[in-house]
């Protein structure tokens, strides 16, 4: 039975279907699609993430690490632009480290 995906898998998904003698087909995407991917991917793997059980939640923080990597190299963003406008952001508006829960403001 055929299954659709239409999806951005990773580079050795076709060596191990073919591995397992499973039909697939699969086409190089433009940049442009190549691009919207990474931002679905970059959903799918944090929502896998945010729902995974503690045992396996290394590994789904992996799998989103992988696609930010990966959108970073597309858009042409270097780690240290992103590490520098973390570090900014902690600055001004700080970390998660307090594990503060907004309740409510008012006017």
């Amino acid at each position: 039975m055929r299954k659709e995906y239409n999806k951005l898998v990773r580079d050795r998904i076709p060596e191990i279907l073919e591995s397992q003698q499973v039909k697939f087909g699969v086409e190089e995407m433009t940049k442009s699609d190549y691009c919207q991917a990474l931002r679905q991917k970059l959903i799918e793997e944090a929502q896998e993430a945010a729902e995974a059980v503690e045992t396996n939640l290394v590994t789904e923080l992996a799998d989103l690490c992988e696609v930010i990597d990966a959108t970073m190299g597309a858009y042409g963003i270097q780690r240290n632009q992103v590490l520098a406008c973390q570090m900014q952001r902690r600055i001004e508006r700080g970390a998660f480290s307090q594990k503060l829960r907004l309740l409510w403001t008012e006017g």
